[in-house]
């Protein structure tokens, strides 16, 4: 099983997730790595704010801030290695990099309606131009 390893930069909690002004990308990538554990991977999740330690004792994360500095944040690691940096991926990228079968809902539609609307509707004597 791999292991997804995000390394924040310093956020005021552990997800950015709080305060009066939310950055509704940060609440979209908590929401992604809560279904991504659901799927059963392991996430660990790391805030330069609250977790300096984490970030020296990976050598990949070391060597991107000495290199890049934090720009290199956020950064993803898979295992070891980095897989995304600079930006929080989308759940998409996060399924693929884990291994993980993202299905896409479908929904069918209704039996008794169509484009132009129930099929009492399409009886009645007004017309659309949608069909």
């Amino acid at each position: 099983m791999v292991t997804i390893r995000v390394f924040d930069p310093a956020l005021c909690c552990s997800t950015g997730v709080c305060g009066t002004t939310v950055d509704p990308e940060l609440a979209r990538f908590a929401a992604d790595l809560d279904w991504l554990t659901k799927q059963g991977v392991a996430v660990e999740r790391f805030n330069l704010a609250q977790q300096p330690g984490a970030f020296v004792q990976h050598a990949a994360v070391k060597d991107a801030l000495t290199a890049r500095g934090n720009d290199c944040l956020p950064m993803v690691l898979l295992d070891e290695r980095i897989a995304v940096e600079g930006s929080y991926p989308s759940r998409e990228t996060l399924a693929a990099l884990a291994g993980v079968v993202l299905r896409k809902l479908e929904i069918a539609p209704a039996a008794s309606s169509g484009c132009c609307g129930s099929s009492s509707d399409a009886a009645s004597s007004k017309k659309t131009s949608c069909c």
